[in-house]
């Protein structure tokens, strides 16, 4: 029988795969205001869950890794790969360029303040660098912020390039979503801290659409966009997390856990929130 290393795998996708996907990701989304008041959005979204999480710690007498597992499990939602399809269904092309751009921003608060949740709470007593430090590590960082460069500044790229680029970057999904498979396999349904996760699945699923609602409220941005913000705030946990989990071996299996709940539960919740959303 075959036996892969998972941390491994998700070495070569956190380190090799994710940056061109992100180069691509800014490079191909031209810039305008609506990134501000996105980033505003998703920026107070993120502080409102992570300042939950803390709160919800404090009390229950969670440890820094748990609560920072937590913050992974609940604050970084999976806009992308599963946002951006719901709102195209339901908004058609008019909300799509709206569902990519908060993709975009999603983005790179994940590799930056999901990164640096990751590093905090590691377990792993090898690790002696500050978690601001391993957020300049990340080659996701640099992958991000060449793509916006590259697309500010209109430099252009040969059409096999790009084909090289757009392969790696289109297999970066698919591999991400096999190494979540690969880590739940491994997971005993005993050993789940299911007080944890309960808190951690009402947040994602509950409690951040609220908010994404009341944040919404006060922005400068038309009906729609609001309607896209509080949808795409209702997404599962990103998938992504459980990578950075791996890597940073802070509590995989939790987040790995949360991932998969957060995503059969929205089969019954996205409904529920797009239905209220629209009216």
């Amino acid at each position: 029988m075959m036996n892969f290393d998972v941390k491994s795998l998700s070495k070569m996708a956190l380190f090799l795969m994710t940056p061109v996907l992100a180069f691509r990701t800014f490079y191909e989304n031209a810039l305008s205001w609506n990134y501000f008041y996105f980033a505003i959005f998703l920026i107070l979204l993120c502080g409102v869950l992570i300042l939950l999480n803390y709160v919800i710690g404090f009390m229950r007498g969670w440890d820094s890794s748990s609560i920072c597992s937590s913050i992974l499990s609940s604050a970084f939602m999976n806009n992308g790969n599963y946002g951006t399809p719901v709102v195209l269904f339901v908004f058609g092309k008019a909300g799509l360029n709206f569902a990519v751009i908060l993709m975009v921003i999603q983005q790179l608060i994940m590799c930056t303040i999901g990164l640096y949740y990751a590093a905090k709470g590691s377990l792993d007593p090898e690790r002696k660098v500050s978690p601001l430090k391993e957020i300049f590590r990340m080659p996701i960082v640099y992958g991000a912020v060449l793509g916006l460069l590259c697309q500010i500044f209109s430099v252009g790229i040969s059409p096999d390039m790009y084909t090289a680029i757009s392969m790696v970057a289109d297999s970066t999904i698919p591999t991400v979503m096999i190494i979540l498979g690969m880590q739940l396999a491994d997971i005993s349904l005993k050993k789940l801290e299911k007080e944890r996760l309960a808190y951690s699945l009402i947040l994602k699923m509950a409690i951040s659409p609220i908010a994404a609602f009341v944040i919404a409220s006060f922005l400068p941005v038309d009906h729609m966009v609001k309607q896209i913000m509080v949808i795409t705030a209702a997404m599962p946990t990103a998938a992504n997390t459980t990578m950075y989990a791996l890597q940073f071996n802070t509590k995989p299996e939790f987040v790995s856990s949360a991932t998969l709940l957060s995503t059969l539960l929205s089969i019954v919740a996205l409904p529920i929130v797009i239905s209220l959303a629209l009216l």
